[in-house]
């Protein structure tokens, strides 16, 4: 079993920079891929980033590639989302996923396995 925390979250204006971070409990989080949702009021939760067990493979949606970076550090059992040009349509909560297939990146939130609570964050224009 993976416990997921994420925080960094938080208000900033167009343009600016969050990190968000997402710190996993367990012995086997480097077996898990990694992926960051969100989900803004009204809408469905949509993938963001995602990240293979290994850190060398990652995928991101279209509307953040560019602007955002996922990586994480296996040693620390942490996973970070590098949040660049921050747009108000970013306005979302963040949530970190775990996904027990390791290897493959999912962007289905239905093959993840476990979630943790969400960091909200507030792009003001």
């Amino acid at each position: 079993q993976v416990q997921l925390v994420e925080s960094g979250g938080g208000l900033v204006q167009a343009g600016g920079s969050l990190r968000l971070t997402c710190a996993a409990s367990g012995r086997t989080f480097n077996q898990y891929a990694m992926g960051w949702f969100r989900q803004a009021p009204g809408k469905e939760r949509e993938f963001v980033a995602g990240v293979n067990w290994s850190g060398y493979n990652t995928d991101y949606a279209n509307s953040v590639k560019g602007r955002f970076t996922i990586h994480r550090d296996n040693a620390k059992n942490t996973v970070y989302l590098q949040m660049n040009i921050l747009k108000p349509e970013d306005t979302a909560k963040y949530y970190c996923a775990a996904d027990r297939s390791g290897l493959l990146l999912h962007r289905d939130q239905i093959d993840y396995d476990y979630w943790g609570q969400g960091t909200q964050v507030t792009v003001s224009s």
